[in-house]
Parts: structure tokens; C-alpha cells; sequence
């Protein structure tokens, strides 16, 4: 023994190294899982180490600044410097090609909207209340007009981590926007102040029973307990990956999520594709009806949208009874904060252009787009963006991704991992200790205070008061060059609905409406 210990203490730091990269070559020559570590042992350790740090490469030193997805450089850049409250301006003019087809234009006015020194917007530069009022039409007890255009869209406690929801709702209550639960049910993050929409999907995490049917006692109770709940958003389905269910694996199931989604604890838990409430749109349009009535708030759905046979016959029912959803959020295909295959993100669902086009047409062939509120979720957390989907019938818009970014999301592209190194899309104790919630939150809620002000800006550049009043011929969306241009109302085929709006002052005197 002696002997072996002498030895062992007499190998060379070097001699370590050799005998260590020896036997790992003997392993790598051995193993029949990897044929690059056989055929190349050693050496082919180097290629999965790129492979895994090459999305930071491309990021950081390959792409340039316009060119990344699902946000460019400059995106996020102007997301990260509107959060600090840092100049967020770019001199020498824009680096974007303005003549690639689909870059759209917004057609300014000779003479702005004049802000005199009694406007409310004089002494709140950021004051921008929806111009819809939440369930008004239906008649529900408790109708809502959020108080911010810009809002969290649906993001779970579970997907994010609790510091992250806990600096998004500080952040909402900051700027006077709402926070969407995400369908992972109330958790105690989200109970900081901000006005809340409550979420859910087939799970019915936080309102179901114990066989995973929905609950109406449960769905009563908790509106009771909790009155800063405003409205509650019923989940068909969404962009990542609409008509496939999801998966919440037993390892991320602790005591605390469990409690909240109504689970066992390290029970892998299944969300099917679908609902169990109702299987056909009557069924559907009842569900939302009996919720209202027993809560009072109104009531909406959330969807990615394909097919228009199933969202006719909503409008033909609606038309025919006065009954269904107060809202509408359409959700863009392109995919979000939710995990999924490739081939659903990449293919299944449309756009959110497309989408919200298609669907309004429908809405508006009914007479039922003035007692609907319309909500957008799809990439819109920019002001340009807003003022195109304004301009096409939006009265609210939901920002997620966005959202991540101003409380320090890196865009590393690994939600589904559970290692996201900003601490924000992960379960692990060690990566969220990473975010300061207090510092966090004034970061979110001065995004949704930058963003309002900008976009308030360009409203008032394009001549009007309000971004309810924009119009579709105030927007063109570019096809080869200003000769072939379209008014988005030709692109789109056709015309937004006159939102009623008298100033913002009135918006400002009736802005409790509803509680």
C-alpha cells in the first residue's frame, strides 16, 4: 500500500493529465454511442462543445444586427436600454433595408397631434388606457378597461421561475398593466398589486378537481379570495404549439407547484390537447357564460388560428344570442415562451398578421368587432409593430418574449432545458438567484413606461390622440418599391371599424370603470 501511495504521489501534475485524457480516449474508442468520439477519440470532444456554444457565437460575433431570430440585436437592444431608462436612440440613420418586401411604413401627418399644457398626457407622458371597456357589452358584473395598451401575456409559474414572475408583476403594478397568470394557475408571485387575468388551458391547473375535470367552486373561490383577478382567459390553444397538449414533468413538481396547480407532487402531470369542459362551440360559448355568471368579470379565449369553419359558427352564434367571449387574444404562429417541436413552431397555425386579419374579417362581417376587445400577441412589443396591429383592429397587446428581455433574458434559446442561464425559464434555486426582483421589476414596469411614451409619439406623429384612431390607410406595407405599395387595408382586404373615442381625458375620468 505504501508503495502504490508513494507512486501515486510521485506522478507529475503532466502525468495526471496523460492518464486521464488516456483513459477517456480508451472510453471514447470503446462506447458505440457517439461515432464521432469512436472514430475521432479525444479530438471529437471538441465538436460537441462548439455545437453546444454555437448559437452564442453566431449571436455575439457572426450575425449582424438585423439579421438574428426571433429577435435581432437591435430589438433586444432597444428592449434592454428602454428598461434602464438608457438612450435607446441609433444615429447615422437606420441600418434596416426599408425596401425588403414586407417592411411597413407609417404615414405621418403635416401637422402632428398638439399636446397642449391641460392634456393629460402632458403631465402622465405615458398615460395609454385601452379605449374598450372589457365586458361591457355582455353586461358583465365587473367589466374591465385595462389601464396600460401593453401588457404580460400569458406566462406560467413553472415555465418561468419564481423570481421572474415575482419582478413581472412588480413591474406590471410600476406601469398600471395587467399580468396574465400563464395557465400554471394563482401563485403567490403574482401577488404584488398588479391587476391579474387569470389563465387556463385543458390542465385546469389551480381550478380543477381531482381527476383533472375544471371546478367551478374552485373557479368562484379564487375569484373571491383574490379580487385584483379582472378577467379570465380561457386557452384553446397557442402559437408554439397549438392542438398538441404539453407535458409538466414529476421532477418539476415540488410541493409549492403542486399545491398551486392542484397536483401530486413528482407526478408527471399531462395537458391533452383538448378541453374536457365542452367539445364543440355552443358547448364552448355556454362554458364561458356559466363562468361570467358566477364570477361577474369577463370572460375571453386564447387561440392560434388555422381553420375559420369553427371560429364562423362563434360569429353566428354570437349574432344569433348576444352570448360569448368579451375578448379574444389571437396568438401569432410563429411560436413563444412554450416549448415545441420544431415542426409545429415552423409550420402549424398562422402568423399573427395573417391570423388577426382573417379573424377580424369575420368579426366584421358579423357587426360583432365593436362589442369584441381584440387582443394581440405575437411580436408586437415594439411601437411600430403596435401601431400596424392598432391600425389593424387591436385594442390591447400582450408581450411575453419582450417582457423577458427587460428583466434580463438573453435570447439563449433554452426554456426547455431548465438550464436558461439568466435564472429566468428555470426551476433551479442556484441560476434564479442571478435576478435582483427589485431591481428587476422597475426594469419591466419602465419598458411598458417607455414603450407607452414612444408609441403615444408616433400616434401623435401620425396625427391623432388616441392609437385606437389609427387607420388602415395609415399604414403601407412594402412589396418591390412606393409604386407597388399597399395601404394595408388592400393588402388585408379590409377595413378596420371607427373605435368610439371622444379624447383622452374621458378615458382618463372613467379609467375605474368596471372596479
Amino acid at each position: 500500500m505504501e508503495t502504490i501511495l508513494f507512486f501515486l504521489s510521485s506522478i507529475s501534475w503532466w502525468g495526471w493529465v496523460l492518464i486521464t485524457v488516456t483513459i477517456i480516449g480508451l472510453r471514447d474508442i470503446i462506447q458505440r454511442h457517439h461515432t464521432i468520439s469512436h472514430n475521432y477519440p479525444i479530438v471529437g470532444h471538441f465538436r460537441f462543445w462548439l455545437e453546444s456554444i454555437g448559437p452564442e457565437i453566431r449571436q455575439y460575433f457572426v450575425a449582424n444586427n438585423r439579421e438574428e431570430l426571433p429577435f435581432n440585436r437591435i430589438e433586444r437592444g432597444w428592449v434592454y436600454a428602454s428598461a434602464k431608462n438608457e438612450n435607446n436612440y441609433e444615429g447615422f440613420g437606420t441600418d434596416r433595408d426599408i425596401y425588403a418586401p414586407q417592411h411597413i411604413f407609417i404615414n405621418n401627418a403635416m401637422f402632428p397631434f398638439k399636446v397642449d399644457k391641460n392634456h393629460v398626457n402632458t403631465k402622465e407622458k405615458d398615460f395609454l388606457p385601452c379605449a374598450k371597456v372589457i365586458g361591457l357589452h355582455n353586461n358583465r358584473k365587473r367589466p374591465y378597461r385595462p389601464k396600460s395598451v401593453i401588457n404580460v401575456s400569458a406566462m406560467s409559474y413553472g415555465s418561468l421561475s419564481a423570481r421572474a414572475i415575482d419582478s413581472l408583476n412588480k413591474g406590471c403594478k410600476i406601469a398600471g398593466a395587467y399580468h396574465n397568470t400563464g395557465e400554471g394557475g394563482l401563485s403567490p408571485y403574482h401577488k404584488n398589486g398588479a391587476d391579474v387575468v387569470f389563465h387556463f388551458g385543458t390542465g385546469y391547473f389551480g381550478v380543477r378537481t381531482e381527476d383533472g375535470n375544471f371546478s367551478m367552486e374552485k373557479m368562484k373561490k379564487l375569484v373571491e379570495d383574490n379580487p385584483f383577478i379582472r378577467a379570465i382567459e380561457i386557452k384553446l390553444s397557442q402559437g408554439a404549439k397549438p392542438g398538441k397538449g404539453g407535458v409538466l414533468p414529476g421532477e418539476k413538481i415540488d410541493k409549492e407547484i403542486a399545491e398551486i396547480r392542484g397536483v401530486e407532487v413528482g407526478k408527471t402531470v399531462l395537458s391533452p390537447p383538448n378541453h374536457k369542459a365542452f367539445t364543440n362551440v355552443q358547448e364552448m360559448v355556454d362554458f364561458i357564460e356559466a363562468i361570467a355568471l358566477q364570477t361577474g368579470l369577463p370572460v375571453g379565449i386564447k387561440a392560434a388560428i388555422g381553420k375559420l369553419e369553427q371560429w364562423e359558427e362563434l360569429t353566428d352564434i354570437m349574432k344569433a344570442t348576444g352570448k360569448g367571449p368579451d375578448f379574444i387574444t389571437i396568438d401569432g404562429g410563429e411560436g413563444g415562451t412554450g416549448a415545441a417541436p420544431p415542426s409545429f413552431a415552423d409550420h402549424v397555425s398562422l402568423p399573427w398578421v395573417f391570423a388577426f386579419g382573417d379573424l377580424y374579417k369575420l368579426f366584421k362581417k358579423q357587426g360583432l368587432e365593436k362589442q369584441v376587445v381584440f387582443i394581440g400577441s405575437g411580436k408586437l412589443g415594439f411601437p411600430g409593430k403596435a401601431a400596424m396591429a392598432f391600425s389593424m383592429g387591436v385594442d390591447v397587446i400582450n408581450v411575453a418574449r419582450e417582457a423577458m428581455l427587460s428583466i434580463g433574458c438573453i435570447q439563449a434559446k433554452v426554456c426547455h432545458t431548465n438550464r436558461c442561464p439568466s435564472g429566468i425559464a428555470t426551476q433551479s434555486k442556484w441560476l434564479q438567484r442571478g435576478i435582483d426582483v427589485p431591481l428587476k421589476s422597475e426594469r419591466a414596469g419602465q419598458y411598458f413606461k417607455t414603450f407607452r411614451k414612444e408609441f403615444l409619439e408616433i400616434t401623435h406623429a401620425a396625427g391623432y390622440e388616441h392609437p385606437c384612431q389609427f387607420k388602415m390607410s395609415d399604414i403601407e406595407v412594402n412589396t418591390e418599391d412606393h409604386n407597388l405599395s399597399k395601404e394595408i387595408s388592400k393588402t388585408y382586404q379590409y377595413n378596420k371599424t371607427v373605435v368610439p373615442f371622444k379624447n383622452m381625458q374621458a378615458l382618463k375620468n372613467c379609467i375605474h370603470l368596471g372596479g
